[in-house]
């Protein structure tokens, strides 16, 4: 699933505004453009699986009631803001919505072991002619 492809339903997130912090003179003092987006993974419609796997992704952006907070931050305008926060969001959900790839074990061939031991033999040699043998 891509990011293009994701649907935030409507009630399953919520924005909210506040004044941004650090430097920026009077815009920072006076306009509150830093977008707190809120995400329900409950009410999302998301797969069990892709919320328990958002959960992981989330780290400390996750909650106490498992709800996801992307705070925005890095422009001057609510709407560049509001945008950025939505793409973070949709991007760690297409990460979630995706489930890992299935691991199978494999074995070291015959050929790789016979030079991992070929290598050794010739490293222990070299360490060999190095002692000092006693006189």
């Amino acid at each position: 699933m891509e990011e293009k492809d994701i649907f935030l339903p409507p009630g399953s997130f919520e924005e909210k505004f506040v004044r941004s912090g650090g430097h920026g003179g009077q815009n920072v003092n006076k306009v509150a453009t830093t977008v707190q987006l809120r995400f329900f993974p409950r009410l999302s419609g998301l797969p069990y699986a892709a919320q328990e796997r958002l959960k992981d992704l989330a780290g400390s952006r996750l909650t106490e009631e498992g709800d996801v907070i992307i705070i925005a931050s890095e422009y001057r305008t609510q709407e560049q803001n509001r945008q950025a926060a939505r793409a973070r969001l949709k991007e760690l959900l297409a990460r979630a919505a995706r489930p890992p790839k299935h691991r199978r074990p494999t074995k070291p061939s015959y050929g790789s072991k016979q030079r991992r031991l070929e290598g050794k033999k010739i490293r222990s040699e070299i360490k060999r002619s190095r002692r000092r043998t006693p006189e």
